[in-house]
């Protein structure tokens, strides 16, 4: 039994012993299998590792492969211009007459291209081909701006413009030829690469060249109508009036105004659009700056004989203000250059109407004597004349006088302050607008002027003559002058609408009034007096006539006496005025309406006065010298 449980142990022993020996065996597998999966996960990070190297490796040469073709691809687009440049230098420097324009420009601009080319990739072998490549375009450029210059002398000689004004020709342009060829030019030397180059500024652009050129031949040909508008304005006598259109000004300015606009379309054809305004701009500066200092000449004349010449000053106003807004409207240019230019001859204009003003003033003050028979003054037509003459300038006094202010002109320190604060600028074209209000500164203007000299000649008057009727009769011989060239030139026109006919007839009726004061005197003899309380009114005829017997008849021996002694009074005072009347010096118009008044003041009187009285002599004419016949034909005859 015992012998069988340990047969039993041992061979389970046994068995146990197997498993552990199995079991030894399959751990060892196992750390075996552990250690050949660890170099397998180490040799498989070392392949990645190694690929991931090989990768990079392998766009890096991809890369230097590339940029090894592009730096060939530079070397030889370098080295092809270098290989040119000997062809290009041989064209440049034969020039553009013996190579053609079209080919030269050609050549220049693959000079340009291939510069650009050798300077983006800055490689310091090429520094010496850029600066050869410089050196050909600047002379490109150099013989271009030569050609420019050769093209234009061509037709730089000055031309006369009488010549073409006065059969109205156009003047001439540049042929279309040559315009072509300088567009050419022009189109390079206005490039970035003509404006680049060393030699090349902004003294020698193009624009420059015609300026110099083209501004030499418009200063050259307008340089004789400069002089004959100096001329012309001051060959006249030092108190004569300017007449308009007698200066060579107008026809200066017209031949500024048809050369200028000729050279614009020239400067069209030739510049790019955007280059026309300065272009134009300095090619007129040098003929713009003769015309200011001939404006400043011909204002100094007409500020020293400003009573006669500022006509003139209204003249040019009108004149210089239209052309500059035509050309302005042509061209987008100029009209700062005139109005620069005009300013002095504006400000004069606007001070002439203060200074005329006051010279009516000045002339009446410095009357030693007034006229012994009561005749107007040449005064009097010497500022009408004037005024007649304002009418001929309705568009610049407009613009004046808009810009003065209405009766400013009154004082000279006003205008002086608003000169003071002018600015330089043309007027505008509204203020040579000549309806509803303009036209109504000229009226107030020429009524200011009127009454200024009127008040001024009355105040003199009455300082100098004694007797009311002769100051009378001369202020009503001034008034007739005044009237009379209202009624006859344009004043009757530009006066129409205001208060001035009503102004003027109150300055007639006070001088006839001052005249028919004397008249008084025969007045007065013919009055006597009526006693209602003596007896029976006087017998008259059937028809109403007074019986002239029977008044004298009831009257008393005093009465009689004071009868006879107006009757004297009468003839003695109506014998002296007539003489009188008949001796003064009257304006045909003054002496016709005064003959009316007195004897609308002398005849009814007289008649009243001879029905009732002239029988006091019986008809032997002692007393009564004239019948109402005889006195009506001698009242007739003072007209």
């Amino acid at each position: 039994m015992m012998k069988s449980r340990n047969a039993a142990h041992a061979e389970e022993s046994a068995e146990v012993e197997v498993l552990f020996a199995e079991a030894a065996k399959f751990e060892a597998m196992s750390k075996k299998i552990q250690a050949s999966l660890g170099r397998l996960k180490s040799g498989d990070q070392l392949s990645k590792t190694t690929a991931k190297s090989v990768y990079s490796n392998t766009q890096g040469l991809q890369v230097m492969n590339d940029n090894v073709d592009k730096i060939l691809d530079a070397i030889d687009k370098m080295l092809g211009p270098s290989e040119d440049k000997s062809r290009e230098e041989r064209i440049i420097r034969t020039g553009p007459d013996r190579v053609g324009l079209q080919d030269y420009l050609a050549s220049l601009k693959r000079v340009d291209r291939a510069l650009s080319q050798m300077s983006s990739t800055n490689l310091r072998v090429n520094q010496q081909a850029i600066g050869d490549f410089n050196e050909l375009l600047s002379e490109g450029n150099n013989q271009l701006q030569a050609l420019f210059r050769s093209i234009l002398a061509e037709n730089a000689q000055p031309v006369e413009p009488l010549a073409f004004i006065a059969k109205d020709k156009p003047f001439p342009v540049l042929e279309q030829e040559k315009v072509s060829r300088l567009g050419s030019i022009d189109s390079f030397l206005s490039s970035n690469a003509a404006r680049n180059t060393s030699y090349s500024s902004r003294e020698s652009h193009s624009i420059r060249i015609y300026a110099e050129i083209r501004g030499a031949y418009l200063s050259g040909s307008l340089h004789n109508l400069s002089a004959a508008s100096i001329s012309t304005s001051k060959r006249k006598a030092s108190d004569e009036i300017y007449r308009q259109g007698t200066s060579g000004i107008g026809t200066y300015a017209r031949g500024i105004e048809s050369m200028f606009s000729a050279e614009f379309g020239n400067i069209s054809a030739v510049f790019n659009r955007t280059d026309w305004g300065v272009a134009f701009d300095a090619t007129c500066r040098k003929a713009l700056a003769e015309f200011a200092k001939t404006l400043r000449e011909l204002n100094m004349h007409i500020k020293a004989n400003l009573a006669t010449d500022c006509f003139l000053a209204y003249e040019i106003v009108e004149i210089v203000t239209n052309i500059g807004y035509r050309l302005d409207k042509l061209s987008g240019q100029l009209k700062l250059p005139f109005a620069d230019a005009l300013k002095p001859i504006r400000e004069n204009a606007k001070s002439s109407l203060a200074e005329l003003i006051e010279d009516v003033r000045r002339k009446v003050s410095s009357m030693q004597t007034i006229p012994a028979d009561g005749s107007s003054i040449s005064l009097t037509p010497e500022v009408m004349t004037r005024m007649q003459t304002m009418t001929m300038y309705p568009q610049s006094l407009a613009s004046v006088m808009q810009s003065l202010g209405d009766g400013n002109w009154n004082s000279i320190a006003a205008v002086n302050a608003n000169n003071a604060n002018s600015s330089t600028s043309l007027p505008s074209l509204k203020s040579f607008d000549v309806s509803g209000d303009s036209s109504q500164l000229l009226a107030h203007y020429i009524m200011d002027t009127i009454e200024t000299l009127l008040t001024s000649l009355d105040a003199k008057a009455r300082a100098l003559l004694k007797s009311k009727s002769m100051s009378g009769i001369f202020m009503a011989n001034n008034v007739a002058v005044i009237d009379r060239m209202i009624r006859s030139s344009d004043l009757a026109t530009v006066l129409a609408s205001g208060s001035a006919s009503t102004k003027i007839e109150t300055w007639r009726k006070k001088g006839n009034s001052a005249y028919l004061d004397s008249w008084r005197e025969p007045c007065s003899a013919l009055m006597d007096v009526q006693y209602t309380n003596r007896g029976a009114r006087p017998p008259s005829g059937n028809s109403g006539v007074i019986d002239s017997a029977a008044v004298i008849k009831g009257l008393g021996s005093k009465d009689k006496d004071s009868i006879k002694e107006k009757f004297k009074n009468f003839n003695t005072s109506f014998d002296d005025l007539t003489g009188k009347h008949k001796s003064l010096q009257m304006e045909r118009e003054v002496r016709s309406q005064l003959a009316r008044e007195v004897q609308a003041m002398i005849e009814p009187l007289y008649a009243r006065f001879w029905d009732r009285y002239h029988e006091i002599d019986k008809g032997k004419g002692k007393y009564v010298k004239y019948d109402k016949g005889s006195l009506s034909a001698q009242l007739a005859s003072l007209g």
